[in-house]
């Protein structure tokens, strides 16, 4: 089921970059942005909770979507870049296993308990 749930998250990923290839930007505005919603872990310097709703917010899809309604509701292409690469960042983050947080740990998301590498 992993290989499954890991397979669908390329898929929208994928799709993601054919999405942004529709829209009037630069190609380097995609790798540029990708790894922008991770500034949602700014809040762990509070604390647990605090980072664990600042993580889920800028990694949720419901928000990606209320973005993406907006983008095309009113035709900006900048709202609709914004909901693209939200997307595009959930679904790479979850390829790799990082899930939404619980508030206990950064390492316990729900996708599953994130294994530290043994160096």
């Amino acid at each position: 089921m992993k290989t499954l749930l890991k397979l669908e998250e390329i898929a929208m990923f994928l799709f993601c970059i054919f999405l942004f290839s529709k829209l009037n930007f630069a190609w380097w505005w995609f790798p540029a942005l990708l790894l922008l919603p991770d500034i949602g872990m700014i809040g762990y310097v509070v604390n647990q909770k605090v980072g664990a709703f600042t993580y889920n917010f800028t990694h949720h899809r419901l928000i990606a979507t209320i973005i993406a309604f907006y983008a095309i509701t009113y035709g900006y292409d900048g709202w609709k870049l914004i909901a693209i690469i939200l997307f595009a960042h959930i679904s790479f983050d979850r390829m790799l296993g990082y899930g939404l947080k619980y508030n206990d740990h950064f390492q316990n998301t729900h996708l599953g308990t994130i294994e530290k590498k043994e160096q």
